[in-house]
């Protein structure tokens, strides 16, 4: 009878011996990476708890090696954007798929041989080619032969510079100064050392993009307004390329 064949087949297809689970089958792969997580978790001291708080150091490694990490302020040389004991978020992908540091950025970068032993966090004020003056005859940074006015960040009551220099800044580095000039060391103070000042592109961690803490403080960093009409370095020819004056 059809339903005695039928019950057969189905008795059949059922049997744990006869069937033939493929991985194609719905449900299949779930259950062997469910199968082998329940593996790993019981030989680990504290099974799953052990487990996922595994997974999620393993993540919050990764996140800080490749993609974010915070930074604490340790000086005053940022003021008044940035005091001390500021906790800033960095991110280290800004700069990782052929974008550059550009004007204005605030950038966290190692200073090993160039500044001391120690990551620094700066301004971002020359680029690659860029012809840095200070200060001109009005008193201000100008770079590319603009004026920038930096009263939006600069520290209150501070001069562009006390030292005066004027400097081209080579390809592939960066020419960076603090927002509080009178209590900062930066480009200006190490144009007589080994590289001249300059900051390698190599050596830049990433752009702080936020301050965390304090949370009453919680904000975003924007790249400022005042180089927006800055010339590309290659409009703009300097006459003279040198030194530290002064």
């Amino acid at each position: 009878m059809d339903t005695a064949a039928q019950r057969t087949e189905r008795d059949r297809s059922s049997h744990p011996a006869d069937s033939e689970e493929t991985s194609d089958t719905p449900g299949a792969e779930e259950r062997s990476r469910f199968a082998l997580v329940s593996r790993i978790a019981g030989r680990l001291p504290g099974g799953r708890i052990t487990l996922t708080v595994l997974v999620c150091l393993l993540f919050l490694l990764a996140l800080g090696t490749w993609v974010i990490q915070p930074f604490d302020i340790p000086s005053g040389s940022m003021e008044p954007g940035l005091r001390v004991g500021d906790r800033v978020l960095v991110s280290k992908l800004a700069y990782r798929f052929g974008s550059k540091p550009q004007r204005g950025d605030v950038v966290v970068f190692d200073g090993t041989g160039y500044f001391g032993s120690a990551d620094y966090i700066k301004r971002v004020v020359g680029v690659g080619g860029d012809h840095v003056v200070c200060c001109n005859r009005e008193g201000r940074l100008e770079v590319n032969g603009r004026p920038v006015d930096e009263s939006s960040f600069l520290y209150p009551g501070n001069s562009p510079s006390d030292v005066p220099f004027d400097v081209v800044v080579p390809a592939g580095t960066l020419f960076v100064l603090g927002d509080h000039r009178g209590d900062s060391s930066d480009s200006r103070d190490h144009l007589g050392s080994p590289g001249g000042g300059m900051i390698p592109l190599g050596a830049v961690i990433g752009r702080a993009d936020w301050v965390l803490w304090p949370s009453a403080d919680f904000r975003r960093l924007p790249r400022p307004g005042a180089y927006a009409r800055v010339p590309a370095a290659a409009a703009h020819a300097p006459q003279a390329a040198g030194g530290a004056h002064g």
